[in-house]
């Protein structure tokens, strides 16, 4: 009998699981990570006013987080150079699994599943040749790792799938890294950062450059419209006295460009932007750089609003507005009309966050 019990608690427990979706973790919005008041570090997850729905401890700083799309998980990642990732119980904060990678290899802060959840995809390095990597590992497999590819640089940062099917952006920001350096820029003088487009069977099928004159301009965070259309931010690692433009676009057209700003709103960003997100229809841009303590609105590639506050860093889009935080604690709801809410933590809003 008692065989028998568990053998039917177990086709229960399988039967139910893929039911279990993000409603049944709280039903969050977004998703960050962040720093306590007593130093310790937790993933959370976020309602649309801002409010704490779970708070997940971490072994350490987090960068970027990616949900799954339909269950109740999530993957945090370290800051670069780092060698954990953990994909996260929403539902009740508990380990599914500590994603470790080969040796010799590290991890570069973010990651992306395709495939409806499938596959998760984690940008990473090749620590003896530098060469950019983009692992893969199975969701329904134990997050089994299956092998990896080519991110088309060096370098990998964000990775955000297009719509339909249509394959993966990488941003390659061209810098390479050694975990016995920490953070140190090691080929500063040779650098040439890309966008790489990789399709969904994970071949390298197109690289987008910026001109030979930009190559010190890392591309290193985007995001990408409903439509396709791709917005990408860079940071300047050439003379800071001589500011360059920062925020693109690759267009549906697949051409590369750049959007144009005074030398005075070039030089509010402080040649770093931080993160970037595009509407959903495509019209506007929010941009964060946390070094110039601001964020700029475009809509239709024009600058039309700007969000003085220390350290802002993290932004995604919402519907028809942008959501961003800060370092100081602060969320902001920011309507494209002008009117924003404002909602203040006792914690440290971390570099990024991410819609559900």
């Amino acid at each position: 009998m008692a065989s028998r019990r568990n053998f039917l608690t177990g086709i229960i427990a399988s039967s139910s699981f893929p039911r279990l979706s993000w409603a049944d973790a709280g039903n969050p919005k977004f998703l960050a990570a962040s720093k306590l008041p007593n130093g310790k570090y937790v993933l959370c997850g976020i309602n649309a006013s801002g409010e704490d729905v779970f708070k997940i401890p971490l072994p350490g700083r987090g960068h970027a987080a990616s949900a799954h799309p339909t269950s109740p998980e999530a993957v945090a990642f370290a800051r670069r150079p780092g060698r954990f990732a953990l994909v996260i119980n929403c539902m009740n904060g508990s380990i599914i699994k500590k994603l470790t990678p080969p040796n010799n290899i590290h991890f570069y802060g973010h990651g992306c599943y395709v495939d409806e959840g499938r596959i998760l995809i984690t940008s990473e390095n090749r620590i003896d040749t530098g060469e950019g990597l983009l692992g893969l590992w199975d969701s329904q497999s134990g997050y089994k790792r299956i092998g990896e590819v080519s991110s088309g640089g060096i370098g990998p940062h964000e990775i955000k799938q297009l719509p339909n099917g249509k394959g993966i952006m990488v941003a390659n920001g061209g810098i390479r890294t050694h975990p016995d350096h920490g953070r140190k820029k090691l080929n500063l003088d040779t650098m040439r950062s890309n966008i790489s487009h990789i399709t969904s069977n994970f071949s390298l099928d197109n690289i987008f450059e910026l001109p030979k004159d930009l190559y010190q301009n890392s591309i290193r965070h985007l995001d990408i419209s409903d439509s396709g259309e791709v917005a990408f931010g860079t940071q300047w690692q050439g003379d800071p006295s001589d500011p360059v433009p920062l925020v693109g676009l690759i267009d549906l057209n697949r051409k590369i460009g750049l959007i144009k700003l005074s030398l005075a709103q070039q030089l509010e960003l402080k040649g770093y932007v931080g993160s970037i997100a595009i509407s959903r229809n495509s019209q506007a841009i929010s941009v964060t750089s946390p070094r110039g303590g601001v964020a700029h609105i475009y809509e239709d590639q024009v600058l039309t609003q700007k969000i003085w506050r220390p350290d802002i860093c993290g932004t995604v889009s919402n519907s028809n507005s942008f959501v961003l935080t800060c370092g100081s604690g602060l969320f902001i709801n920011l309507q494209l009309n002008g009117q924003n809410i404002k909602i203040k933590s006792n914690k440290s809003w971390d570099n990024h966050i991410i819609a559900l």
